[in-house]
C-alpha cells in the first residue's frame, strides 16, 4: 500500500491551524477509503485530525485504516463491532470524539479537493458563521463528467442571516459540503438519526437549518461526490430501482418538515414541502417509465397519499412543471401517461401533445379536468422563455460521394395552446456540445423555405433548414408545428471533438436549441429523441470509418455518439461484448 504523505503544507492565508476535524465513514470500501483519508489529511494544517469510523466492515477497510494510522499521527480510527445499517450512527460516533472547534464529514468513496477545508474555515471565521457551505461536484466515474450540485447557491461568496432569509438553502440537503461549529451542534443537540435510516442527511440538515444559524457560502468546490454507476453495490442515492428507496425518501422528507414545525418555523416547513415537489418528485417521475408494474403501482399509491396532504397554496408555490405533475398524479387513481409525465419532469421540461382544455383552460387530459395546467395562457401566463415547449428531433446518417459522412437532423417545434401561433418561431440556434465540455458547435437555422443537402458543399459541419410554419393537427387542440432540417458534416464534427487530445475516444454530443420568435422572445430546450435510433457505420475520408449513433438519454433527450476510426469502433464493440457476458445468461442489453 502506498505510504501516506505526512508532510506539513504551508498554512493557507488567513486560516489558523488545528481548527477542523474531518469525520470519514466507511463500510466494506477498502478500495477507496485510503484516498478519502489522504484527501482529508492533504487539507493541511487547518485539519487538526481525521477521525475514520469503520462501520464493522467485512473486507480490509479496517486494516487499511490501521495501516494508515500507524504512519499518520493526525488519523484516529474507530472500529464499530456491529454494523449500523446506515450512515448516521458512524457519523455520530466520529462527532462525539472530535476535538477541533469545527467538523466536516466525508464518505469513504469521495474526496475533498485541495483547499476545501481552508475555504470553508476562512468564510466561517470571517462572518462568524456556525455553518459554511461550498459547491459539491458530482463526478461520474470512469468518464470524469462533472455536474455541479445546486450551483445557484454557490455562484459567489455570501453570508445569510438565517435560512428563513434564504429558503433556497433547503435545496442543498447534503451534509458533506459544509463546515459546522461543534459548539453550535452541541448547543442545539444536533445529531444524525441513528440506525438504518436512509437519507439521514435530510434530517440532519433540517435540524441544522431549523436552529436558524448564520450561513456563509463560498463559490469554491469543496467536495467531490464520486458516482460509480457500475459499482457492485450502488450507493443509496443511486439505488432507486426498489420502491423502498422512494418510501424512505418520503419518510425522511416528512421528518424534516416535522423538525421545522417543532422548531416553530412554518416558513421553512412550507419551503421544504415545495422543494419536495420541485426536486424529489420530478427526479423520480423521470424514472417511472423504466420501472416495472409493481413498482409503479406502489409508487403511485405512496405519492398520492403524500400529495394528498398538500394544500392548493403549496402546489401553486411550486414551479409550474412540478405542480402540474402533482395534480396529474392526484387526479388519476392508477399510473397513467408515464412517458408524458417523465418528459414534463425533465430539465428543461417538455409538455407533449395532446393538449386538452376544460372550460377553455388547459388541463392535463380531457378526462382529468381537475388537473389544471395553470400559467400557460391568460393574464398570469408564464413568459415565452419559461414555456415547456416540446421540440422533437430525428437524426439519420449517410455517406455522400466526395463529401464524406453527413447527418440529417429534422426538428419539429410543437405549438403550446396557441402561444407560438401568436408569436411564430423564426429561427433555431442549434448547439452541439461535447458531453465533457471540450468542444462546442453552434449553427443558426432559419425556419424558412427548404434548402437541400446538395447546396451544402463545405466540409465543416453546417446547418441548412427547411419549412415555414406548417399547420399540422396535434392532439385534441389541433396545434400547429414548425419544422427545420439541418445537415451536419460528421467528419469535421468528429475532428472538432478530438481537439482536446482525446485521440480516438468515442464522443457524445448533447443537442440543444434556442428557438427565436418573431417578437424577439425565445426559449431554450433540449431535443426529444424520436424516430429510429440506429447505429450506422459510414466510410470517412478523415478516419477511414465513422461509427454514428443517435441516442436517447434517460430523460429522452437526443444525443449524438461518434466513434472515429477503427480503433474507437473496436473499443465500443469490445465493451458491448463485455456487458453481454456479464449479464445473466449472456443476454444482450
Amino acid at each position: 500500500m502506498e505510504a501516506c504523505d505526512s508532510g506539513t503544507p504551508e498554512p493557507a492565508p488567513g486560516v489558523p491551524p488545528g481548527q477542523v476535524s474531518v469525520v470519514v465513514i466507511g463500510f466494506d470500501d477498502a478500495a477507496h477509503i485510503a484516498d478519502a483519508v489522504r484527501s482529508a489529511l492533504a487539507q493541511g494544517p487547518a485539519v487538526a485530525e481525521v477521525v475514520a469510523v469503520d462501520d464493522a466492515s467485512t473486507d480490509r477497510t479496517g486494516p487499511v485504516l490501521d495501516e494508515l494510522a500507524a504512519r499518520e499521527p493526525r488519523l484516529r480510527v474507530i472500529h464499530r463491532t456491529v454494523n449500523s445499517g446506515g450512515c448516521g450512527a458512524p457519523r455520530n460516533d466520529g462527532l462525539r470524539v472530535a476535538t477541533a472547534p469545527y467538523v466536516m464529514f466525508l464518505d469513504s468513496d469521495d474526496t475533498l479537493p485541495e483547499g476545501a477545508a481552508a475555504a470553508l474555515l476562512r468564510a466561517a471565521l470571517r462572518y462568524d458563521a456556525p455553518v459554511a457551505a461550498g459547491l459539491c461536484v458530482r463526478r461520474e466515474l470512469p468518464s470524469g463528467r462533472d455536474t455541479r450540485w445546486q450551483p445557484g447557491l454557490y455562484r459567489r461568496a455570501a453570508v445569510h442571516r438565517s435560512p428563513e432569509h434564504r429558503p433556497a438553502l433547503l435545496h442543498d440537503t447534503l451534509c458533506v459540503n459544509k463546515l459546522y461549529a461543534r459548539a453550535f451542534l452541541a448547543e442545539h443537540g444536533i445529531t444524525f438519526p441513528e440506525g438504518p435510516f436512509i437519507y439521514e442527511d435530510f434530517v440532519f440538515t433540517a435540524r441544522v437549518l431549523a436552529a436558524l444559524p448564520r450561513v456563509a457560502t463560498v463559490p469554491d468546490t469543496v467536495y467531490l461526490w464520486h458516482v460509480r454507476r457500475d459499482a457492485a453495490a450502488p450507493s443509496i442515492s443511486l439505488d432507486r430501482e426498489r420502491v423502498a428507496n422512494w418510501q424512505a425518501r418520503v419518510r425522511a422528507h416528512r421528518r424534516s418538515v416535522e423538525v421545522f414545525r417543532e422548531a416553530g418555523s412554518e416558513p421553512l416547513a412550507r419551503a421544504a414541502r415545495v422543494k419536495f415537489l420541485d426536486h424529489d418528485l420530478r427526479m423520480y417521475v423521470r424514472e417511472l417509465p423504466a420501472r416495472g408494474p409493481g413498482y409503479r403501482a406502489e409508487w403511485w399509491r405512496v405519492t398520492r397519499d403524500h400529495l394528498g396532504t398538500y394544500e392548493e397554496a403549496e402546489l401553486r408555490a411550486a414551479r409550474p412543471p412540478a405542480r402540474w405533475i402533482a395534480r396529474a398524479v392526484l387526479a388519476a387513481d392508477a399510473p397513467r401517461d408515464l412517458d408524458r409525465l417523465a418528459q414534463l419532469a425533465a430539465r428543461p421540461p417538455r409538455l407533449l401533445p395532446p393538449y386538452a382544455t376544460a372550460d377553455g383552460a388547459p388541463v392535463w387530459a380531457p378526462d382529468l379536468p381537475g388537473a389544471a395546467l395553470d400559467g400557460l395562457t391568460g393574464p398570469a401566463a408564464v413568459p415565452t422563455a419559461h414555456l415547456p415547449v416540446a421540440v422533437d428531433g430525428e437524426l439519420g446518417a449517410a455517406a455522400f460521394p466526395c463529401r464524406g459522412p453527413r447527418a440529417e437532423l429534422r426538428l419539429r417545434v410543437h405549438d403550446l395552446y396557441g402561444r407560438l401561433t401568436a408569436d411564430p418561431p423564426r429561427t433555431v440556434d442549434l448547439t452541439l456540445r461535447r458531453r465533457d465540455g471540450s468542444a462546442t458547435l453552434r449553427r443558426n437555422i432559419p425556419l424558412t423555405t427548404e434548402k437541400t443537402a446538395e447546396e451544402t458543399t463545405e466540409e465543416i459541419p453546417e446547418g441548412t433548414a427547411e419549412g415555414a410554419a406548417e399547420e399540422t393537427p396535434e392532439g385534441t387542440a389541433g396545434e400547429a408545428s414548425w419544422t427545420a432540417r439541418a445537415v451536419l458534416g460528421l467528419g469535421a464534427l468528429a475532428a472538432l471533438g478530438r481537439r482536446d487530445g482525446s485521440g480516438a475516444d468515442p464522443q457524445s454530443w448533447d443537442i440543444r436549441v434556442q428557438v427565436r420568435c418573431a417578437s424577439g422572445d425565445s426559449f431554450r430546450t433540449s431535443v426529444r429523441a424520436t424516430g429510429a435510433l440506429r447505429r450506422t457505420a459510414v466510410p470517412s475520408p478523415r478516419f477511414g470509418l465513422l461509427l454514428v449513433r443517435p441516442h436517447a438519454t434517460a430523460a429522452g433527450s437526443l444525443t449524438l455518439r461518434l466513434a472515429p476510426g477503427m480503433r474507437s469502433a473496436a473499443g465500443i464493440a469490445l465493451r458491448r461484448l463485455r456487458r453481454t457476458v456479464r449479464r445473466p445468461g449472456g443476454a444482450p442489453r
